[in-house]
């Protein structure tokens, strides 16, 4: 049989290919999309913005990529959610959306999130690609005033609206792939790809949080803000600390200016504030309880 002097792999447009080693020995070659490929269906392959590459977990269960910084991020397949979000509470009913999860206590009229600019986009961005990325580990911040997504660092706290608004922009390359502050349709899709996901229940996440977070309350808790990622019980599908530690600002709003406050905090008691529970503070407000995250818009 002859050999051939060569191998030529050529990947079709819009995809690229992923090389890794295997425990095995076996060196693998995947096919993967790039952000331009129009989302398939197909769970298995989230999309990988150009410049990160995927560190680990599979797209049920904690997908996380990696850019060249060390900012980590987890894929939230909001195609695998069932239809039953809502943004303006009348017009708009899809798998992307928020959800009232404590016995309509927070009203469409009291809590609104209208779908405008910025969220169209990124909404019309989880349409085409099926999904969207959000940050791993509360933002922290670098020695040099940088936004990052990493373990081990203390979060970035004592940060208003505004200031978390503008940090929140900085990851990516600002043309492929910008981010901004979670909107809340955003954090509720994550929640309800926990229940979906099988990897929390509704009570945990609409009544008590206590026993997946840095709760007062939580069994051997320093009560104190710790860094990013200390406890492996404190996540879910790859996303660490999104209850309790510090409570994290989004772009949802009540009826007023005040902006809506998620997640919970290691004062807070995990009965009284649960993840899903929506409290708001005036946009100027900062406190050494009160951080942030940041999601990906893939263009």
């Amino acid at each position: 049989m002859k050999r051939s002097k060569r191998i030529v792999l050529e990947a079709p447009d819009g995809y690229t290919f992923g090389v890794s080693e295997e425990d095995s020995g076996e060196l693998k070659i995947k096919l993967i999309p790039t952000v331009a490929t129009e989302y398939s269906g197909n769970y298995t392959d989230p999309p990988i913005p150009e410049g990160w590459e995927h560190v680990e977990g599979e797209w049920n269960n904690g997908f996380v990529i990696q850019d060249f910084k060390g900012n980590q991020f987890v894929w939230v397949p909001v195609g695998f959610l069932d239809a039953n979000g809502t943004l303006d509470g009348t017009n708009f009913s899809e798998k992307f959306g928020r959800r009232n999860y404590q016995d309509d206590e927070f009203s469409d009229g009291k809590f609104n999130e209208e779908l405008e600019e910025e969220l169209r986009k990124q909404w019309e961005s989880v349409q085409k690609y099926g999904g969207f990325y959000i940050s791993r580990y509360n933002i922290s911040q670098s020695k040099t005033g940088e936004a990052k997504s990493v373990k081990g660092a203390m979060p970035w706290t004592n940060i208003n609206w505004f200031d978390a608004m503008e940090a929140a922009k900085t990851f990516g390359d600002g043309v492929s792939v910008t981010s901004h502050l979670p909107f809340g349709a955003e954090y509720d899709s994550v929640l309800e790809w926990f229940i979906k996901s099988k990897a929390r229940t509704t009570d945990e996440i609409a009544s008590d949080s206590t026993q997946w977070g840095n709760f007062w309350n939580t069994k051997d808790s320093p009560r104190k803000v710790v860094k990013t990622g200390r406890c492996k019980e404190w996540s879910t599908n790859g996303i660490y600390d999104l209850a309790g530690n510090v409570d994290e600002w989004t772009q949802e709003k009540n009826e007023s200016s005040f902006r809506v406050i998620r997640g919970g905090n290691y004062r807070n008691n995990g009965e009284y504030s649960p993840v899903a529970y929506r409290n708001y503070e005036f946009p100027l407000y900062y406190y050494f309880i009160t951080g942030f995250r940041a999601t990906l818009f893939l263009a």
